[in-house]
């Protein structure tokens, strides 16, 4: 059976559980979270539900646009770079996610999706948020559309964009799970170096508001994550010949190199507390994390540490030094509460 689009209205679907998959299934569009075949669904309606937040609530921009003046050439270099690749990850994910929603036929996981579908635009208006405050307008322009004059970062962006249009142009079986590896991995792995870049700063005592925020949208993207590692195993065990383990090995590869690649060219050795080797290691040990979540082996067995783990423990430890968390973030819904599924 190919994939095919969910109906909008059919009154005449048998949704039962008994009946209901995650795709080519039927549905009556009925969302009732009292009655759900897939248990994780519910325990994560409540948690990103209960991770709302909006970028105006993040104090401090202020001082960050003073602290951004005294930034040196690399850190800046790195800082407008690497929010431009952002903005465009979160951007290709709000416009995609209800693409992929239209062929799922469980109600449940089409309530996350749309869920996730709107924490990526409040992500989107974050880092407009962060620039309107710390940049001038000029600068600004130059950041929405760095990818246009720096090939590395062009060739980042086709690759997933291309992902996803195949699956538009032509939604085979084995287009839609392409395009759900490479929302597992957008999700999963490529982020986080920058991510370590803001945290980087932190933990030097610089721009402090940015690294609070992007702390509330790891903490969102942590969810997403988990939520595509759920339905890639949903899929594996109602469809498993659309599953591909060599499919999601090749893809995390080639996703490994290119982070590496991207976080050599705009952070390189330029960054203190960064390098070109923790760079590597940590985007491997992320990958192996991330495999792990599928249930399958490391692609790197022999990386095991994360170069990184002093930055998290700043973070654990809500620290004075860094001002990391004010008491709003202090007190959100604990990601760690989806047993299994987190890691730095």
């Amino acid at each position: 059976m190919s994939i095919k689009k969910n109906k909008l209205f059919n009154p005449q679907a048998d949704d039962s559980i008994s009946k209901r998959t995650i795709i080519k299934g039927e549905s009556t569009g009925l969302f009732n979270l009292g009655e759900v075949k897939y248990p994780w669904t519910k325990q994560m309606y409540q948690i990103m539900v209960g991770n709302f937040w909006v970028p105006e609530k993040v104090s401090g921009l202020g001082d960050d646009a003073i602290q951004y003046g005294k930034l040196t050439d690399d850190e800046r270099r790195a800082y407008k770079g690497i929010i431009s690749f952002l903005t465009f990850l979160d951007s290709i994910q709000t416009v995609n996610l209800p693409n992929l929603s239209e062929y799922v036929t469980s109600s449940d996981v089409n309530l996350l999706l749309s869920i996730q579908s709107f924490q990526e635009a409040i992500h989107s208006q974050s880092y407009t948020t962060v620039l309107e405050t710390v940049v001038d307008a000029k600068e600004r322009n130059e950041i929405y559309y760095y990818w246009r004059d720096d090939e590395v970062l062009l060739k980042r962006n086709e690759y997933i964009g291309n992902i996803y249009q195949r699956f538009l142009d032509d939604p085979s079986d084995q287009n839609f799970f392409a395009a759900l590896v490479g929302n597992f991995l957008l999700e999963g792995l490529y982020f986080y170096n920058g991510f370590a870049f803001f945290d980087t700063l932190a933990y030097n005592s610089k721009m402090i508001a940015t690294s609070r925020m992007i702390n509330y949208i790891r903490r969102d993207e942590l969810t997403h994550v988990a939520l595509f590692a759920n339905i890639i195993k949903e899929i594996k065990k109602e469809f498993p010949e659309m599953y591909s383990e060599e499919v999601i090995r090749d893809m995390a590869s080639k996703a490994v190199e290119q982070e590496i690649e991207w976080s050599h060219h705009i952070l390189g050795n330029a960054v203190a507390g960064i390098t070109k080797d923790s760079t590597e290691q940590y985007t491997k040990y992320l990958a192996n994390i991330r495999l792990g979540m599928l249930g399958l082996t490391p692609l790197y067995p022999s990386v095991t540490n994360n170069p990184y783990r002093h930055l998290q423990a700043m973070q654990d430890n809500n620290s004075e030094k860094t001002n990391f968390f004010e008491s709003t973030v202090v007190n959100y819904t604990q990601a760690s509460s989806l047993k299994g599924s987190w890691d730095f």
